[in-house]
């Protein structure tokens, strides 16, 4: 036997709130389509070449393109949310990696940079920073190094143009591409 169905009020809103739970909120939604729209927007700042390592189809490759044509500025907001309108219709998660990816390799890439300015910086200033660099990447010519330190060292006193400085971070930088090497390596 089925069991029967009651007029109960109270029945009716308990179905209607776990309905509620499944479907996703009008707020929740509209955050998602500005996500889309801004992800949409960050590709219209990327380069072509980019563009093409993306694989994004064809529409959205033609829209981005056309988002750098623009120039009215009610063009481009209708023409922003018709991009966040093809991004909600693909997966974008691809993409999303890709960009995080790039920006992490910039990230890294300064922050290396910041690292080879502080070692420059301090092997000019403390005679005893040699050493160490000299520990962690013993393949260093240490007459190159020293020298370049040297005529830094004269180039800063005398109030002239870093030229050595600059060449002391190549070198430096040419060094660490190699990675620190050890007599165990």
């Amino acid at each position: 036997m089925k069991p029967k169905k009651t007029n109960n009020p109270a029945d009716s809103a308990i179905e209607a709130d776990a309905e509620e739970d499944l479907l996703p909120s009008k707020t929740k939604l509209k955050a998602e389509a500005d996500a889309q729209q801004a992800l949409g927007v960050r590709l219209s700042e990327l380069s072509k070449d980019k563009l093409l390592k993306l694989n994004l189809p064809e529409a959205v490759y033609e829209a981005v393109l056309e988002t750098k044509r623009i120039t009215a500025n009610g063009a481009i907001r209708r023409h922003r949310q018709y991009l966040g309108r093809l991004m909600r219709e693909i997966d974008t998660a691809p993409i999303a990696e890709q960009l995080a990816r790039w920006d992490g390799k910039h990230t890294a890439e300064n922050a290396h940079f910041h690292g080879l300015e502080r070692w420059r910086d301090r092997l000019i200033s403390d005679a005893n920073a040699i050493g160490e660099f000299l520990n962690l990447y013993p393949s260093t010519d240490s007459q190159q190094l020293r020298t370049l330190i040297r005529n830094a060292n004269k180039e800063l006193a005398a109030n002239k143009p870093p030229k050595s400085s600059r060449e002391l971070f190549k070198l430096l930088r040419d060094v660490t591409e190699s990675g620190p090497l050890t007599d165990d390596a």
